[in-house]
């Protein structure tokens, strides 16, 4: 049995937290990967009581160092953190990080990507959009993040039926259930690949 630390992953999040919350829980316990911090951008975030809860520490990131300073990469290398993943982070990841950590910031998108991404699509926009073009479908994405919203090399996707009289809150229900269901299991198997 080796001593090696686990694998430290921060959590990027600005919302309400619940894939934060279930990836957290997915690595509760885990031997080789462990959330060590939760970034927010928002200082009346669920995401915070979720980290609070389960005794994460929480780095408040603000505007003007995130996409005109370092990115908070000397923070996040001073926590050792090894890779990131996005969980409801609606702000863009500036160059600075993504040279920092090259194919180890992952995003989940509630879509399946190329189609309806990109700046502003997010959330609630997203299901709209969708139900407006009458898909038959929709689902998650999950992703590697780049330069440009929503465009890095996609790793897992699943979808969900859109019937008639879906709205834009049932439809997010349906992501949702796809989101909690995938994402922790996905981040593990990346993460992993990664140590290899």
């Amino acid at each position: 049995m080796s001593n090696y630390s686990p694998i430290r992953i921060a959590i990027f999040a600005s919302g309400t937290g619940s894939n934060a919350e279930k990836i957290i829980e997915h690595f509760t316990g885990h031997p080789r990967i462990k959330v060590a911090l939760v970034v927010c951008n928002k200082p009346d975030a669920g995401a915070l009581n979720i980290a609070a809860h389960h005794q994460v520490p929480v780095l408040l990131i603000e505007k003007e160092p995130f996409f005109r300073g370092d990115a908070y990469v000397a923070a996040l290398k001073q926590q050792e953190i090894g890779f990131i993943v996005l969980a409801g982070f609606l702000w863009k990841i500036p160059a600075a990080l993504i040279q920092a950590y090259p194919n180890r910031i992952i995003n989940i998108h509630p879509a399946l990507l190329p189609k309806y991404g990109g700046k502003g699509m997010y959330g609630r926009h997203v299901h709209e959009a969708v139900i407006a073009a009458g898909e038959k479908e929709s689902g998650i994405t999950i992703h590697y993040v780049n330069e440009h919203f929503d465009e890095g090399a996609p790793i897992f996707q699943a979808a969900c039926v859109v019937e008639p009289g879906d709205t834009p809150e049932s439809l997010a229900q349906k992501v949702h259930v796809l989101e909690h269901l995938h994402f922790p299991r996905v981040v593990e198997e990346v993460v992993r690949r990664y140590e290899e």
